[in-house]
């Protein structure tokens, strides 16, 4: 349920949305057009110019990242990658019109070079600017996800398309489409708001100064991590170790350790991905002898396990702590792949290479969450530069060693060293990443940790007091608001978190008994809810106050869960201290 609000919230970030949606749609339009460009020049060339296009995709990232980086801190990044999208739109215009007049080969290895090197502005642009769209760092993660989740459906959806164009034999139109798809991302970045690198990010406003009109804090907008609801108008805090750097701040202000961790299990992830991709031709002559159209078959496993592990990850990183995820995704990628070793089942394969993607996906979307999160957003863009350049270059050696590897070693040898790599990876990610890793909680969430901590669940496992603050919302009120009546219905639960409020009674003549005050981390409400009873107290703010709200259910179902706990709630009333009068048994608070 908390990961569904998470995600209404995102979709209500109007400009956010668009930009996704319309990556989705040149994404298609991309994938679209290598399967056609790679057809074309091995009809008109053969399969020697095949490998100058492989080199043309990645030499340029290599080369050009960390130009394109400092590009995108240095101007508004819509611009750059406007300039990018309507760059390589035009570019598609013109090799539309060569494959369409059947025009050479090798002009069309030239245009899509071009093609590439304006490509390496997109995405240190694009990865500075997703994070700097969002509310705050809890919404890292969530952008991070709905994003990678597009781009492996655009994977599946574009060479899908390209195969019927091929079946059409129209391959012109796929290079016009796909022209047509970086000017719809083009008027879509135009209606963006300025979006030039930030120096240091607004300081946090306190919850406890929270306007005091009455107002609930939406569960179905305030996205969840670790399991806790978030202030969505709180940003968080640096994680612990990790300071912005001032403007005009160099690399040497980046934290080493962390982005060390970072680039180590990306290294080698990279390597491991993309040797598996240039090896599925190989393995299915060689060892799976399932016929040609079983390369397609595995991609396609690429693309149905990049989707489900995009979608899976968009719940894993609403969590504080990402470590287990970075980890647990780097065991997954390493188990898969070592154990494509071992088959010589198509099938199975297929399988395995699912959970690899899916896993790689998980890996890919954690770290670059962590990578956002210690990286300041004036740094962004020549970070990710940088980042990009290393990773391609491990990406290019994956997949110009793998071949060699299988040829001197085998199957077996090279499946088991490569898994390895990346489980070895992982563990020395999580090490060097150290509690850069773990977000600092929000003014919100270090509310619900210390609610989560009184005397009053003690007895109930932690998960479960954790599963049921999930479902919490706040609400803060005025002086003399009424927060709960005497006589009505009890229907919720309420932790006091900051401010005080009175009990009172009242009695038969009419004039209302004052029973206490009550402050912080007391909790009332639940004796209503345990015996089923309408409220018999009146609870009223005497300040500015902010309650934790929790729905009557789910009270019960955690106090229930606990040998003896509802007891003890009931029995916090039955027996008054001696110079106390007894409190009523529906809604006299129990202190903390």
């Amino acid at each position: 349920m908390n990961a569904i609000a998470s995600y209404r919230a995102l979709l209500r970030n109007g400009p956010l949305t668009r930009l996704l949606v319309g990556e989705f749609a040149s994404g298609i339009g991309n994938w679209l057009y290598l399967v056609a460009l790679m057809v074309v020049i091995y009809q008109t060339s053969g399969a020697a110019l095949l490998g100058i296009i492989g080199a043309a995709r990645v030499l340029p990232y290599v080369i050009l990242s960390v130009p394109a980086g400092i590009v995108a801190d240095r101007f508004d990044r819509r611009y750059v990658l406007l300039v990018s999208d309507v760059a390589r739109g035009l570019l598609m215009l013109v090799l539309a019109w060569v494959a369409a007049v059947h025009g050479p080969a090798l002009a069309m290895v030239g245009i899509a070079v071009l093609a590439t090197c304006f490509a390496t502005l997109f995405y240190p642009a694009i990865g500075a600017l997703i994070p700097s769209m969002v509310r705050d760092e809890t919404e890292f993660g969530p952008a991070n996800s709905a994003w990678q989740t597009l781009d492996m459906l655009a994977f599946v959806v574009g060479p899908a398309l390209g195969g019927v164009l091929l079946a059409l034999n129209d391959l012109a139109l796929a290079f016009l489409l796909n022209g047509v798809s970086f000017f719809i991302i083009a008027g879509v970045l135009w209606t963006l708001p300025r979006q030039k690198a930030r120096s240091v990010a607004a300081p946090a406003p306190d919850v406890a100064a929270a306007p005091a009109a009455t107002a609930a804090v939406d569960p179905a907008q305030v996205p969840a991590v670790t399991g806790l609801p978030v202030d969505a108008a709180t940003p968080a805090p640096e994680p612990a170790g990790v300071t912005s750097a001032p403007p005009r701040a160099g690399f040497r202000r980046l934290p080493r350790r962390p982005l060390a961790g970072i680039f180590a299990i990306d290294a080698a992830n990279a390597f491991v991905s993309q040797a598996l991709f240039t090896l599925l031709v190989i393995l299915v002559a060689e060892v799976y002898r399932s016929g040609d159209a079983s390369v397609g078959f595995l991609n396609a496993g690429i693309g149905v396990g990049g989707v489900i592990g995009a979608v899976v990850t968009g719940v894993l990183v609403l969590r504080r702590n990402l470590a287990p995820a970075v980890l647990a995704a780097a065991i997954g990628v390493g188990a898969a792949t070592a154990l494509m070793g071992l088959t010589h089942v198509v099938e199975v394969a297929f399988v395995l290479v699912a959970v690899a993607a899916a896993a790689g996906v998980a890996l890919d979307v954690s770290d670059t969450t962590i990578f956002q999160r210690v990286v300041p957003d004036e740094l962004r863009g020549r970070a990710t530069g940088a980042w990009m350049s290393a990773t391609t270059l491990f990406a290019a050696a994956g997949s110009l060693v793998a071949p060699l590897l299988f040829a001197a070693a085998g199957l077996l040898p090279l499946m088991l060293g490569m898994g390895a790599a990346v489980v070895v990876g992982g563990l020395l990610a999580v090490t060097l990443i150290g509690t850069a890793a773990t977000r600092e909680p929000t003014a919100f969430e270090r509310q619900l940790l210390r609610a989560a901590r009184l005397p009053l669940f003690a007895g109930l496992a932690p998960a479960r007091v954790d599963h049921a603050l999930r479902h919490v919302h706040a609400v803060t009120h005025h002086a003399g608001d009424v927060i709960v009546r005497q006589g009505d219905r009890a229907d919720a639960f309420y932790i006091l978190s900051d401010g005080h409020v009175s009990v009172t009674q009242d009695a038969a003549s009419g004039a209302a008994r004052f029973l206490r005050q009550l402050g912080p981390d007391s909790v009332f409400g639940e004796i209503g809810l345990l015996t089923n009873a309408p409220r018999t107290a009146t609870v009223t703010a005497d300040d500015d106050v902010l309650v934790l709200v929790m729905k009557g259910a789910d009270f019960v179902s955690l106090v229930t869960a606990g040998t003896g706990v509802a007891a003890r709630f009931l029995d916090l009333y039955r027996t008054p201290p001696p110079d106390q009068e007894p409190a009523p048994l529906a809604e006299a608070p129990a202190p903390a």
